[in-house]
C-alpha cells in the first residue's frame, strides 16, 4: 500500500513541484481537494515559519495524515520587505498572479536596477496526527525585473530574476528552476526528513 502525504494546499503547481522533488520516492502526494473533510486554514501567522507550523499541524490533526505545509513569499529590500507573507494577496483579498505582479512593478517604478534587490523564501512544515512538527526553510536571492518576461512558473515567476541568471523564474525549466528555486531547497532539505518519517512509520 503507498504511503501517502496530504499537502496542506490546493495549488497544482506546488504538488508538482512536490512531486519533481521527492521523484523516486514511493509516496502518493494528495491536496486539499481530494481530502472532503479538511477546512481552511486562516493564516493569520506574523511570518512565514507560523503561518506554515499552523497549516501542517491543523490540517494533520482534522485528516490524521502525516501533513506538508509551506509557507512562502517575496521579500523586496527597497519595499521594507514587503509584500513578505501577504504576497498571494499583494493586490487584495480575490486577486490573481496577475494584478499582484501589477502592484509589484507600481510600487517599483521610480526603483532603479541598483536597488531592486529580493529574495524568495520558503518555509515548510511536516506534521504527523499528534502535533509533531518540524521545519526548515529556502531562501533565493535576485532582483526585481522591470516587465514580465516568459509565460511559465506561477505567482511572482515573471519578475523574478535570480542571482546568476538573466532570465525569470517564468523562463527557466521547471528542472533548472527547483533546482535553485526556496521552495526546492527547502524540499531539499525536507527530503531526508519526509524518508525519515516513513522509514520508522
Amino acid at each position: 500500500m503507498q504511503k501517502k502525504i496530504l499537502l496542506a494546499s490546493r495549488n497544482q503547481n506546488k504538488k508538482r513541484e512536490l512531486q519533481e522533488i521527492l521523484k523516486g520516492m514511493k509516496i502518493g502526494i494528495l491536496t486539499l481537494d481530494e481530502i472532503s473533510s479538511v477546512p481552511e486554514i486562516e493564516e493569520d501567522g506574523n511570518s512565514f515559519a507560523e503561518n506554515a507550523v499552523k497549516k501542517a499541524v491543523e490540517t494533520a490533526a482534522y485528516s490524521s495524515m502525516f501533513c506538508l505545509a509551506d509557507d512562502s513569499g517575496l521579500v523586496v529590500d527597497a519595499l521594507n520587505g514587503e509584500p513578505g507573507i501577504y504576497s498571494a494577496r499583494y493586490a487584495g483579498i480575490n486577486t490573481d498572479d496577475s494584478k499582484n505582479n501589477e502592484k509589484l512593478l507600481l510600487m517599483m517604478k521610480d526603483i532603479d536596477a541598483g536597488h531592486r534587490t529580493a529574495r524568495f523564501v520558503c518555509v515548510i512544515a511536516f506534521s504527523d496526527k499528534d502535533g509533531n512538527v518540524k521545519t526548515v526553510e529556502g531562501n533565493c536571492p535576485g532582483r526585481i525585473a522591470f516587465s514580465p518576461m516568459g509565460s511559465g512558473g506561477f505567482g511572482y515567476d515573471p519578475l523574478f530574476i535570480p542571482d546568476g541568471y538573466e532570465k525569470s523564474f517564468a523562463q527557466l525549466s521547471a528542472y533548472e528552476k527547483n533546482r535553485i528555486s526556496h521552495r526546492g531547497k527547502a524540499l531539499q532539505k525536507a527530503r531526508p526528513l519526509i524518508e525519515k518519517y516513513f522509514c520508522q512509520g
